[in-house]
C-alpha cells in the first residue's frame, strides 16, 4: 500500500528555517516523481518544488527559487524540502506527492498528474 507522510512543519518567525520530510511507503523515492505543493486558506494549491522519477531533474516555483532545496534519500525511503528565509507569505499547509508516471517538466507543477497525496503538514510563518 503506498503512502505518504509528512512531517516537520511548525511555527517558524520570518527569516526562519524549516526542514520539512516525507516518508513514503509501497515504493522507494527515485522511482516515482515526488512533488511538494502548498495550500494556504482560502487559496488553490500551489507548486513548490518536484524530482522527476530516477532523480532526472528538479523543477521549482519561482517564490522557491534560492530558498527551498528538495532532496532525497533513497535508502531511508523520504523527501525532504529544507526551507530558508521564510516568509509570512509562505504560511500555508505542505503536501507531498507521488506519481510512477515520468513527468514532462511542464506536467511536474500540475496537481492532477500526482496519484498519492500525503495529509499535509501546516507550515506557519509569523512574527
Amino acid at each position: 500500500q503506498l503512502q505518504l507522510v509528512e512531517s516537520g512543519g511548525g511555527f517558524v518567525q520570518p527569516g526562519g528555517s524549516l526542514r520539512l520530510s516525507c516518508a513514503v511507503s509501497g515504493f522507494t523515492v527515485d522511482s516515482y516523481a515526488i512533488g511538494w505543493f502548498r495550500q494556504a486558506p482560502g487559496k488553490e494549491r500551489e507548486f513548490v518544488a518536484a524530482v522527476r522519477r530516477s532523480g532526472a531533474g528538479t523543477l521549482y516555483a519561482e517564490f522557491a527559487k534560492g530558498r527551498f532545496i528538495l532532496s532525497n534519500d533513497n535508502a531511508k525511503r523520504s523527501v525532504f524540502l529544507q526551507m530558508i528565509s521564510l516568509k509570512p507569505e509562505d504560511t500555508a499547509v505542505y503536501y507531498c506527492a507521488a506519481t510512477d508516471r515520468q513527468l514532462d517538466y511542464w506536467l511536474l507543477g500540475s496537481p492532477p498528474q500526482y496519484d498519492y497525496w500525503g495529509q499535509g503538514t501546516q507550515v506557519t510563518v509569523a512574527s
